[in-house]
């Protein structure tokens, strides 16, 4: 079973590589590979075929997955990457910021 720490739609921070130190927003996430797609992190170049009749085809810059080692959740009462500890409140189990105990 592969599991990540992150899950789409949380705000993570890059730890790693080129893009250190940006914020951004998990859009994809692939347990299987270990990665996720962080929007506007990790921006690659695609040649892309035009499709149909009519299709612009040409070079297209997406967001590229990248390993979810390299990003942290991103506390913005502490204003950086944090490890998580979870909490049960009302039976539910919650994320929350292992230094400041902001819900994540």
């Amino acid at each position: 079973m592969n599991k990540l720490h992150v899950k789409k739609d949380d705000t993570v921070i890059v730890v790693s590589g080129d893009d250190k130190g940006r914020k951004g927003k998990v859009l994809e996430t692939s347990p299987k590979e270990g990665k996720v797609i962080v929007k506007g992190v990790n921006i690659v170049t695609r040649h892309v075929k035009p499709r149909r009749e009519g299709e612009q085809g040409g070079l297209v810059k997406v967001e590229g997955a990248m390993y979810a080692c390299k990003v942290m959740l991103y506390c913005s009462k502490c204003d950086k990457g944090v490890r998580v500890k979870h909490v049960t409140e009302d039976g539910k189990k919650v994320r929350v910021c292992a230094k400041c105990g902001a819900k994540l």
